[in-house]
């Protein structure tokens, strides 16, 4: 979907899975096609990157690729192995965390080229090298400026695959700004613009969501994927959206777009929806997946 503009200057958006070729001049390592080039580039303050081929990789892939960071000594200070290893040209030299230095970022492979997983490592060379956070464990990010030139990362976040699947998997927003070198969660200040028409999510929650759709969800006997298309857009839909309102920290909303579910399978549809979300909202989480799960 769409993102919201918001009056940001919008970064590159990595989504899906990143289809690539030996010859895509980037300073890059692959587990497929696999990569047989190691790569060296000079930063700065007599730092450099060395990329390519682990030599003691075990060959289950998921150690394949390797990066590093060597100071002026030739001592490794940061070191990062996966599937396949980016330097990422487009965002090493920023200032994320507003110390006035530069920045070096690599994305590292995770999940062997899934639709997921591709994790963008943040790392400051100043006053001493160190890695200030990852991010990306969601389906896709976006790094953006505000109006104030500060940095804003905006995370895909997926949500319960039990009853959906490929596009109309469940996603919400999760919104963050760095502060003091980490992610700060920010996603409340960004939900009157999510939440409100002109939003592409919001407008498709509002097409989905008629009455008539929730009445036929409500009357379905099994929501299992592949059932009904037509279920499944409105599983997806109503899912999203009570997401999304964990995120904003709107959670008798959430509740009530959770009690819309068919009655035979809401408790089990809560437990699931609990532990879609316990790592970023434990609290709300156990209030679903309890011993007596909250109506």
């Amino acid at each position: 979907m769409q993102r919201l503009a918001m009056g940001l200057t919008v970064g590159v958006w990595l989504a899906g899975t990143l289809c690539h070729t030996q010859d895509d001049g980037k300073i890059a390592c692959y587990n497929y096609p696999r990569t047989t080039e190691s790569y060296k580039k000079k930063l700065w303050d007599g730092y450099q990157i060395s990329l390519g081929p682990a030599r003691n990789a075990q060959g289950g892939g998921d150690d394949q690729c390797t990066a590093a960071i060597y100071n002026a000594a030739g001592r490794v200070v940061f070191r990062t192995t996966g599937f396949g290893v980016i330097f990422d040209e487009d965002h090493t030299g920023e200032d994320f965390d507003g110390d006035g230095k530069p920045e070096v970022v690599f994305m590292t492979d995770e999940a062997g080229g899934a639709h997921c997983c591709w994790i963008y490592n943040v790392i400051s060379l100043w006053p001493k090298p160190h890695k200030l956070f990852d991010v990306g464990a969601g389906a896709a990010v976006n790094f953006a400026k505000d109006k104030d030139g500060k940095t804003i990362i905006w995370e895909r976040v997926g949500g319960t695959t039990e009853y959906t699947g490929g596009v109309d998997a469940p996603f919400a927003e999760r919104v963050y700004r760095v502060q003091g070198g980490k992610l700060v969660d920010a996603t409340p200040d960004f939900c009157g613009k999510i939440l409100s028409p002109g939003s592409e999510d919001y407008d498709v929650w509002t097409r989905v969501l008629t009455p008539l759709n929730i009445a036929n969800l409500k009357s379905t006997k099994k929501v299992a994927i592949g059932e009904d298309p037509k279920v499944e857009e409105t599983v997806s839909a109503l899912l999203s959206r009570a997401q999304q309102h964990v995120l904003c920290h709107q959670y008798d909303d959430a509740m009530a777009d959770l009690n819309l579910w068919p009655e035979a399978t809401r408790d089990e549809m809560k437990h699931n929806f609990a532990d879609s979300i316990k790592s970023y909202s434990p609290e709300f989480a156990a209030r679903l997946a309890g011993p007596s799960v909250a109506k």
